[in-house]
């Protein structure tokens, strides 16, 4: 059985604020306001000391002034832009977690499910691991507090799991089949996430990279992987970046760099102050700078995503395949504050080699926040005649293609969203964990079965049974989630097929999972015929 790759959908790390779009992140500057400004500021700056000192001493009730100013400050925020944000104290160790290569902590992949934390499976080489903490385990006591049937939510968990390296947490789980309660002593160490999910090869020249973020490590994973996979033969590339919604700015010019030839522009930035202008070029010999290229995108791929898909489009490097990417050309500064607190601010605006922004509108009558519910009701995910471009945000690719800005980037083709299996039935199992409960339990029952049985044997030849389906069913409900039995029966193939892959994932890898789901990925599906198209521009970029 192949070891468990630790990766960040395992790790569970919330999204914190709406930051999961907070892509192009910029580091090593400082702010500094521009003289013209600072009377107005000193002016600004008095006006709300002295509104706080007011009520703070004169106001009828006893408030918390920190929380005032807290609250002040986001809503001040709002009047910039939808990506500068403001995250307290208690959230922002948490949040720079989710772009660092590694945290603190024992070691897990949790859920919370009726009230009980329980464990879907310990990481790989952690200190879980090492101690003998199983798949299926309720943590009913963390430091002999009770946890269990008290409420605790994902963030409490992060709480009460990570800390320093070194450090020791003491756990009492409850496990199926034992009749007393088992103590754990766990001490914490270094866990790394990845941002590289799957490596694989398709068949013997195309080979299959998925990133799902841009973090500290992406660059260096995403070298391992392309050198893995050149190992193996591969001379075409699928780079899947769909629902990728960024990261560092730094790590997506660094990954384009190896794909794009010497000297090829990456990206632009322009902000207010001349500092943050800035221009980025391929500047070494890229490791695949040959071979055929298509990168996967859809209405999930945002910012460091949409920096990477730009720069090969827009130097007709490779083919974009898919549906209209999520627009967002802002680029953010992260600021530590003296409390602990982080203030993410939006310093430039940043264009493709073409000269584009994708910058999708804001502002005043803009209703930003339900951009994707504008584009389902305007049938966008289902066709490419229903996206209308302005005239006068039209560009030119390298090649002389066009291409607009304005709103994302719009794939060479685009790929209609499949609906035609998927249902509510089958989402309420997945985020109800139903689904997952009944995992843990089927390969609990059967480790003899899966012991021996290699990937290829389960990919070929394993099936979902109605049996399954059927105690998968009364787990929903035991949850909650009400029969439909019209949506079962549309979605019933479909649930098979993602039952078998996330229990792929169980078994044996994020690789297993993806070569599964891919098969019923629509733009997955679409890429692997458009490589003589990918090659064409292949071709013309070297002449």
């Amino acid at each position: 059985m192949n070891q468990k790759k630790n990766t960040s959908a395992q790790i569970r790390l919330p999204i914190i604020l709406a930051l999961a779009i907070s892509a192009g992140i910029w580091i090593g500057a400082t702010f500094a306001e521009p003289k013209s400004d600072r009377n107005d500021l000193k002016a600004a700056l008095y006006k709300i000391q002295e509104i706080i000192t007011y009520i703070n001493r004169d106001y009828v009730d006893s408030v918390n002034t920190n929380e005032l100013v807290e609250h002040g400050i986001e809503k001040m925020l709002e009047k910039l832009d939808p990506h500068s944000a403001y995250i307290p104290a208690k959230d922002a160790q948490l949040a720079k977690s989710q772009l660092d290569g590694e945290f603190d902590g024992i070691g897990i992949e949790f859920g919370v499910l009726r009230d009980t934390i329980y464990v879907v499976a310990p990481l790989t080489g952690g200190p879980s691991e090492k101690v003998g903490l199983q798949s299926g385990d309720q943590i009913i006591k963390v430091d002999g507090e009770t946890v269990a049937g008290t409420g605790v939510t994902n963030r409490d968990v992060f709480d009460l799991l990570r800390g320093p390296k070194g450090s020791k947490v003491e756990l009492t789980v409850k496990r199926k089949n034992n009749r007393d309660l088992l103590d754990y002593s766990i001490t914490r160490d270094k866990i790394p996430q990845y941002s590289v999910n799957a490596t694989y090869m398709v068949n013997n020249d195309i080979g299959y990279i998925k990133v799902t973020r841009f973090a500290a490590t992406t660059y260096d994973e995403f070298k391992a992987a392309v050198e893995e996979l050149k190992e193996k033969g591969m001379s075409k590339l699928i780079l899947d970046l769909q629902g990728n919604p960024g990261g560092y700015m730094g790590a997506a010019i660094n990954m384009a760099d190896e794909i794009l030839g010497e000297n090829a522009m990456i990206v632009s930035q322009q902000g207010k102050l001349n500092r943050y202008n800035q221009k980025a070029f391929a500047v070494k010999p890229g490791i695949f700078e040959d071979g055929s290229v298509i990168v996967l995108i859809n209405e999930g791929s945002a910012s460091a995503s949409e920096i990477v898909a730009g720069a090969i489009q827009d130097n007709d490097r490779g083919l974009i395949v898919g549906r209209r990417s999520f627009g967002k050309g802002l680029v953010q500064m992260p600021i530590d504050l003296s409390d602990g607190a982080e203030l993410r601010l939006t310093i430039a605006r940043y264009y493709t080699p073409s000269g584009r922004s994708i910058q999708k509108p804001y502002g005043e009558g803009e209703d930003y926040g339900k951009d994707w519910l504008n584009r389902l009701e305007h049938g966008e995910f289902f066709s490419a005649d229903s996206i209308k471009f302005d005239d006068s945000l039209r560009y030119e690719t390298k090649g002389g293609r066009a291409v607009y800005g304005g709103g994302g980037i719009m794939p060479d083709f685009f790929v209609p969203l499949d609906t035609t299996m998927n249902s509510p039935y089958v989402g309420k199992l997945f985020s109800t964990d139903s689904a997952r409960e009944f995992i843990l339990g089927y390969v609990d029952k059967n480790k003899g079965k899966f012991d021996n049985m290699s990937f290829e044997e389960y990919y070929n030849n394993f099936e979902v049974s109605e049996s399954m389906l059927q105690e998968l069913i009364k787990i929903g409900e035991e949850n909650k989630v009400k029969f439909d039995e019209k949506d079962y029966k549309k979605s019933k193939d479909y649930l098979k097929i993602l039952v078998k892959a996330h229990m792929s994932r169980n078994i044996y890898d994020d690789n297993a999972f993806y070569k599964i789901v891919n098969d019923i990925n629509e733009v997955y599906q679409q890429a692997l015929n458009l490589f003589d198209e990918a090659a064409k521009l292949a071709f013309q970029d070297k002449r």
